[in-house]
């Protein structure tokens, strides 16, 4: 199986105005950055001289700004806080293009915040020294729910592809689920989960994209090597009733799996001297599922996804591929993805 560079700009030409509805937990990932000054006499701690702050956009929200990116229509829908971090998530949105028209600002609800504390110089690199998170309560008000429910009715009937991205801040209730299938089934649209906790839950998706450890927790096995992954990612695919299954290995690449196929080993894409893997996850699922949206075989939009993974975690931060950053990625391969299936 070979996906050539030309075959695979193709495929991201495709992608171009598919509209994929983006429904999750959107975050606020915040970057404050410091200049190391001096050890502190109060606690054995570096002292750093503040430099700069910086906001992106996280968690579903990073999903959304990828899949617009690489050149669809994103539809993020979900909840931020009427705050000052709400407020930015929208600027964001806004800035980046992308109408923030599914947004339900919930007053008295906090915004999820992963603030990164960054250390450097002018002219080394920065480095994460601690991460402070600020978090909402885990489960919606039912009013807020219901206020969700209805923006995705309204902006979900012609979706070409759903994401459903689960950090475990309530976005994704069982019903906002349910939902999302209904409003899918009729197009045949793919509906793609990406979810840290609580995997299982999703049962019926088309597809979800895990990483290795959390594979791992779901079987208990541990996955020393490829036979462990076949074991481990079949018993999965099964247990999620799902048509694919996406296994994302790190500096080993990827692993798809396919209800009525066979499994695919995919190698990293690019350099495996990863500089920061913050929301590689968020590009994986945005690339895969816009590209099965676009009609994608599922090996060659998995391939795309490794390519557009690949490039984001060569970036500092949280941040998203773009046609550009593929092209020039595309353009260094040597014409195969060397990618092995086994039945």
């Amino acid at each position: 199986m070979m996906f050539p560079g030309r075959a695979t700009l193709d495929l991201l030409a495709r992608l171009k105005g598919r509209r994929i509805i983006v429904v999750g937990d959107l975050i606020a990932d915040e970057y404050l950055y410091g200049k190391p000054a001096r050890i502190s006499r109060e606690a054995p701690v570096l002292i750093l001289r503040f430099t700069d702050r910086e906001v992106r956009l996280g968690g579903g929200a990073n999903a959304a700004h990828n899949v617009q990116a690489l050149g669809a229509h994103a539809v993020p829908v979900g909840v931020v806080g009427d705050d000052e971090a709400g407020r930015e998530v929208v600027a964001l949105f806004e800035r980046a293009g992308i109408a923030p028209d599914g947004v339900v600002r919930a007053a008295g609800r906090r915004t999820p915040v992963k603030t990164r504390i960054m250390a450097g110089g002018y002219e080394s690199t920065r480095q994460q020294v601690v991460r402070l998170d600020r978090e909402p309560e885990p489960v919606l008000p039912p009013d807020v729910e219901e206020r969700l429910l209805e923006r995705l009715a309204a902006l979900g009937r012609d979706a070409e592809g759903f994401v459903l991205s689960d950090y475990g801040y309530g976005a994704l209730s069982p019903r906002v689920f349910e939902r999302a299938r209904e409003l899918a089934r009729p197009r045949g649209a793919p509906v793609s989960v990406d979810s840290r906790y609580d995997l299982l839950r999703f049962r019926g998706a088309t597809a979800a994209t895990p990483n290795e450890p959390e594979v791992e927790a779901l079987t208990g096995a541990e996955l020393g090597d490829e036979r462990a992954i076949e074991k481990a990612g079949r018993q999965v695919l099964e247990r999620l009733e799902a048509r694919l299954l996406l296994v994302t290995r790190g500096s080993r690449g990827m692993a798809l799996f396919e209800r009525d196929g066979p499994v695919t080993f995919i190698p990293i894409h690019g350099s495996d001297q990863i500089a920061d893997v913050t929301g590689a996850g968020d590009t994986v699922i945005s690339a895969f599922t816009a590209a099965l949206a676009a009609g994608a075989p599922a090996a060659h939009a998995a391939w795309l996804a490794n390519v557009a993974g690949g490039v984001v975690v060569m970036k500092r931060g949280t941040a998203s591929a773009t046609p550009a950053d593929l092209a020039q990625a595309l353009g260094s391969e040597p014409g195969s993805d060397g990618a092995r299936s086994r039945s």
